[in-house]
């Protein structure tokens, strides 16, 4: 997760996305589509899922303000999560991002979602993703790698073939 440079977010916003985040979701996404990896962060995350083999756009630009690639694959900051996802859903634009768990149980979600033609489908870690912390760019040298929430990787008009899929 990242920040952007339409608003200046709060410190817990920037957790940066491991590797085997996107490893552990490779084979759902898309091959044959561009990805936007929209929330740039300290610029991996584009990095990882061009090293699996995705065409993808990661750059620093203006989520709010940009509408690239055919789908977004992202860890975006939470703390605009329905900002987001009122965006993407606005735009129908398909999207693969990881939030926690209790996002589902938002109204904004219920209201965006609930009576879609395309519902919100989910991806179910194995277990938790553990999240690099980052203060203005820098790893703190007392961060213990420990993640305390859990989180799903919310996919729309993605077609997976069930609704929930658990990972192994």
């Amino acid at each position: 997760m990242a920040t952007f440079t339409h608003n200046t977010f709060l410190k817990y916003d920037d957790y940066m996305t491991p590797k085997y985040a996107w490893e552990n979701i490779k084979d759902y996404i898309p091959k044959d589509k561009l990805i936007w990896e929209a929330f740039y962060g300290d610029g991996k995350s584009g990095t990882f899922l061009h090293e699996l083999g995705f065409n993808v756009i990661h750059e620093k630009v203006d989520f709010f303000e940009n509408n690239l690639g055919d789908i977004v694959v992202s860890n975006p900051p939470f703390s605009q999560a329905k900002e987001i996802l009122t965006r993407l859903k606005t735009l129908e634009k398909p999207f693969v991002l990881i939030l926690p768990s209790s996002k589902i149980n938002t109204q904004y979600a219920r209201q965006l979602f609930s009576n879609s033609i395309d519902p919100i489908q989910i991806i179910i870690p194995r277990k938790r993703i553990q999240f690099e912390k980052q203060i203005e760019g820098k790893t703190p040298k007392d961060w213990k790698n420990s993640c305390n929430f859990d989180c799903f990787y919310y996919c729309y008009k993605m077609g997976l073939k069930t609704d929930i899929t658990w990972l192994e």
